[in-house]
This record gives structure tokens, sequence and C-alpha cells, in this order.
């Protein structure tokens, strides 16, 4: 992987393209992201640049990470991540990543936290089907028959019943950066973006480029 930054979801728009073709875009708050440290094969065991992003008031950094920050010489963070890069041994702390490291018509992976949806039924949590809706019926929306009663005399693991939807991670591959944005710091994505708005979005150059 040889670009990645972190990026805050600000919401979805639409734009116009030479043609006239309308496209569908999210927009992301890509960086400025700051390097806090350079991991290294001799001291750490693996190479990579660990990065913080969104500045953070000094009363709400602990002792440990305000440390952390200080011997780095970058101001408080609110999100710090570690990207392993190949070109990692280029970057030294407070070095800054910025949204220009893309280009229009990149292609990306975007990995974030998906969109909570609280307890949700098997209907719409797995798309089951319902039952008859007529008044003697008396089975419209429920999960259905779990398991034989004698035997096994158990639930399966795996059964698909009601639960908790949502707020899982969730990577998009292979999304098209159609306008970059350097003054502001903006990726304008084709698509959707998983998470709500606000939500912290890692943006890394795709792994299935056709």
């Amino acid at each position: 992987m040889k670009k990645a930054i972190l990026a805050t979801k600000v919401g979805m728009t639409q734009i116009f393209d030479e043609a006239g073709n309308l496209i569908p875009v999210t927009v992301l708050q890509a960086g400025p992201c700051v390097v806090t440290q350079v991991k290294t094969v001799e001291n750490d065991g693996y190479s990579a640049v660990q990065v913080g992003f969104v500045d953070k008031r000094e009363k709400l950094v602990n002792k440990p990470m305000k440390g952390h920050f200080d011997k780095a010489g970058v101001s408080y963070k609110r999100f710090v991540r570690e990207l392993k890069l190949e070109n990692a041994e280029e970057f030294k702390p407070a070095d800054e990543i910025k949204a220009d490291i893309f280009a229009a018509g990149d292609r990306i992976d975007a990995t974030a936290i998906s969109k909570g949806k609280g307890f949700q039924g098997a209907i719409k949590r797995h798309g089951q089907s319902r039952g008859p809706m007529a008044h003697g019926s008396k089975y419209h929306r429920h999960a259905g028959s779990n398991g034989s009663s004698a035997y096994p005399s158990k639930v399966f693991k795996g059964k698909r019943m009601p639960g908790h939807m949502g707020h899982k991670q969730v990577t998009i591959q292979n999304l098209e950066v159609v306008r970059v944005d350097a003054q502001d710091n903006l990726l304008l994505v084709k698509g959707a973006v998983p998470g709500p708005r606000k939500a912290l979005v890692t943006v890394k150059e795709t792994v299935k480029a056709n």
C-alpha cells in the first residue's frame, strides 16, 4: 500500500462531470494527518506510520498520550491509527499527509463503522419473508421455526434471528475518486461510503484495481 489517509465523512451530494452526467458523491474531509511515530522493523518488528487526526483539547488527553504527542512535537489528536505504507521509512514525526496524495481517477477502499440500527427483527436484519397478513394467520413478521424440539433440543449457533443490527466495521472496495480539493483537503468519492456523518473513515489505495 502506497497511499492512505484518515478522513471524516461530511455527507453526500451530487456533481456534474464535463459531459453533463450527474454523479452522486460522498464528501470526505481527508486530513491533514500528522505523523506521530514511525514504526521500523529494527525497533518494532514491522514497518508502519502512526498518524493523528483531528485536534483535541489538552484537558481531554491522558498523561501517556500527552507525552507521546509532546515527544513527536505535534498537537494533541483525537484519532491515532497506524498505516502500513510501503515507503514508511521516508516519513518522520511531525510530517503531514494531505488529501493531495490522491488524484481524480484513483481507486480507493473506504473502511468505517456502519450505522447502528439497534435491535431489529429477522425481516429487516436478514431479509426473511413475512407470513400472510390476513387476520386469521396470526403469523406476520415472526422469525419462524428455530429447530427441532426433541432432537437436538437446541438452537444451533449461527441461526439467523432478531438481534443487534449494524455498527460493524465495513469496507467498500474499488471506489472512484471523482475530484480532489487540495486547498480544503476534501475528497469527492463516487457512491456511498459506510458510516454516519462525522464518522472516521480510513481511505486506502485499493487492493482490487482493474
